[in-house]
Order: C-alpha cells, then sequence, then structure tokens
C-alpha cells in the first residue's frame, strides 16, 4: 500500500466543505444581497433612476471582491481537490476506502464549469454593472439597463448555484457509500 503526503481524506473533506461555502454564497448573493440591491428600483422612465443606477454600481464592487478574492481561489482549489481525490481513489482501486474514482472526477469538472462560467459569463456582467458607477457612462453600457443587468446576474449565478452542490453531494455520498 502506497502513502500520500497528503492523506485523500483531508483534501476531500475540505473540498467538500469548500463546495458547501460556495452554496451558501450563492444562496447569499442571489437570494438577498443582489436582491436587496434592486428593492424599489425606479424604471428607466424615472427622473431618480440615473442616481439609483450609479448607485448600484457604486454598490458593486464590494460584491465582485468577494467573489474575486474569496471564492475564486475556493473554486480553483474545488478543481484540483476533487482531482487530486480522483486520482487517490484510482490509485486504491475500487475497494479502497474512498471507493470509485469518476464521483470524484465528475466533482472536479463541476468545479472546472464553474470557473469557466464566472470567467466567460459572469465577468462581462460585473464589468458592466461596476461601469454603473460612473456619471459619464462608459461604451456598452447602458444604465437604463442596470436593473436587467442585475437580474441576469442573478440568473447566470444560478450555475454557480447548482455545481457545487452537484459536486459536494456526489464526494459527500460517495465517501459515505464506501464507510
Amino acid at each position: 500500500m502506497s502513502t500520500m503526503a497528503v492523506p485523500a481524506e483531508a483534501v476531500l473533506g475540505t473540498t467538500v466543505a469548500f463546495s458547501f461555502i460556495l452554496i451558501g454564497n450563492a444562496i447569499t448573493q442571489s437570494f438577498m444581497g443582489v436582491p436587496a440591491l434592486l428593492v424599489d428600483f425606479p424604471p428607466a422612465s424615472s427622473p431618480d433612476h440615473a442616481a439609483r443606477a450609479r448607485l448600484l454600481g457604486r454598490q458593486w464592487p464590494t460584491f465582485w471582491a468577494v467573489g474575486n478574492n474569496f471564492f475564486r481561489p475556493i473554486s480553483t482549489f474545488g478543481i484540483f481537490g476533487y482531482a487530486y481525490t480522483s486520482w487517490a481513489a484510482s490509485s486504491q482501486g475500487p475497494d479502497g476506502r474512498l471507493g470509485d474514482w469518476r464521483p470524484y472526477a465528475i466533482a472536479s469538472l463541476c468545479h472546472l464549469v464553474t470557473v469557466v462560467h464566472s470567467a466567460m459569463n459572469m465577468q462581462p456582467i460585473n464589468e458592466k454593472i461596476d461601469a454603473l458607477s460612473d456619471a459619464k457612462g462608459r461604451v456598452g453600457v447602458d444604465s437604463k439597463q442596470a436593473e436587467a443587468y442585475a437580474r441576469k446576474w442573478i440568473k447566470f449565478n444560478t450555475v454557480r448555484l447548482i455545481t457545487p452542490i452537484v459536486a459536494g453531494s456526489l464526494a459527500l455520498f460517495q465517501l459515505i457509500k464506501g464507510h
């Protein structure tokens, strides 16, 4: 039996915990934080709309910073943590403590989807919302679409809710099944 430098169970436990932290963040931002910013958001025809759109843009860096500085590294760790666990499980064989390697590989792919989705789909929305803080406006950003940008962000953030649920649940059930 080979020994591994870092126990796969420790990596797995940490990675599953990170998956569920990501779920909590997605729930908080999608169902509480961003909707709170949109309470009584005036229609584009209102004289109050421009000021409120700028306020949304000024508030957005807090949401964006949390995602970039805290949750991006956690999502990235999920890719490598589950990939490592998948490798460790395959090294142990089907009767090993970790069980089948494939659920961990799928969990790793879920986190890869999260990271790629965040970069390709969420980043442009973040940039548009952030640009609302500029009173002059930036090219390609329509302040009349401020609420629509935020609602699109909420909708697209659903992916960042689903993928860690799938990843964490698959890995946790695989581990439980083996014990």
